[in-house]
């Protein structure tokens, strides 16, 4: 996977606008798809174009990922004018906490043999 520029925005990327919902953000990123194919278009600028795209999807569909990269992004973004007077940071409505250690993983799926019993 491609990671997109640093210097380009996601929400464009996808051609979403920032207040777009998770289920938009996925359908954007679908038409993106169906558009990139790459069974139908084979060139280093539509195979990049798509690393682009699902990188940008990566972030934006992980709630904590796209809180992270708003926040990021509000500060690089310059102002509109340059006498505009800069505004604080709209933060997000809700608060994620990252667990930072060990994980614990899953029992593994176990399935014992089938018993089939006629007339049941």
């Amino acid at each position: 996977m491609q990671a997109p520029e640093p210097e380009s925005d996601l929400y464009a990327v996808l051609g979403v606008q920032r207040s777009a919902t998770a289920e938009k953000i996925t359908s954007a990123f679908r038409a993106r798809v169906r558009e990139l194919r790459a069974d139908t278009r084979v060139d280093p600028d539509t195979t990049a174009r798509f690393g682009d795209a699902r990188a940008a999807y990566e972030t934006l569909r992980d709630p904590i990922l796209r809180a992270a990269y708003d926040q990021r992004h509000e500060r690089t973004v310059p102002a509109p004018d340059r006498g505009a007077v800069p505004t604080e940071p709209v933060r997000p409505t809700r608060r994620y906490a990252v667990v930072l250690g060990e994980v614990r993983p899953e029992p593994p799926l176990r399935a014992g043999p089938v018993r089939w019993t006629p007339g049941r």
